[in-house]
């Protein structure tokens, strides 16, 4: 009776690693024009079998990627990286449990960039502008022969008139 208890867990078990293992995927490596990998490049499957219409990946260091736990349908595949031409690839059909592979090749693109300039008045303060601030150490004061009250302070600073 145990053993059968325990080959029945076991088979349930086996029976549910295999469903997780069985999920459809796209995977692939993405090149550029003269082979080398290319990092950093956002890999966007969009059907409308997702719930949420589109799932993205960025590509590793060795230029892999994988979107796993896919639904089985039709999809389309976008490569996008900055300096480089997007590459899609449409009517990607995904089917059973299998790795669907999509490789991409990208060539350099037009280089774009876009420089906003924004410009401000700004803003002058016409009623203290003529205000100068100035800060004596309490080093210089202790060294000052002269007694501390508020006209002598005044009278150490430059530019001061009474």
């Amino acid at each position: 009776m145990r053993a059968l208890a325990t080959g029945s867990v076991v088979l349930a078990l086996l029976l549910v690693s295999v469903r997780a293992f069985s999920q459809p995927a796209i995977a692939g490596i993405v090149k550029d024009a003269s082979g080398a990998v290319l990092p950093g490049v956002s890999v966007e499957a969009a059907s409308p079998v997702l719930i949420e219409k589109s799932r993205t990946v960025v590509t590793d260091g060795t230029g892999q990627y994988r979107i796993i736990d896919l639904k089985p349908g039709i999809y389309s595949v976008t490569f996008t990286l900055s300096g480089f031409a997007t590459v899609k690839r449409d009517q990607i059909d995904v089917t059973g449990a299998g790795v669907t592979t999509i490789n991409a090749d990208m060539r350099v693109g037009a280089v774009t960039e876009t420089v906003t300039v924004t410009g401000e008045t700004p803003v002058v303060d016409v009623q203290t502008s003529t205000t100068r601030e100035v800060v004596l150490p309490s080093s210089v004061l202790a060294e000052v022969p002269a007694t501390r009250t508020y006209g002598n302070v005044l009278a150490m600073v430059p530019g001061v008139q009474w």
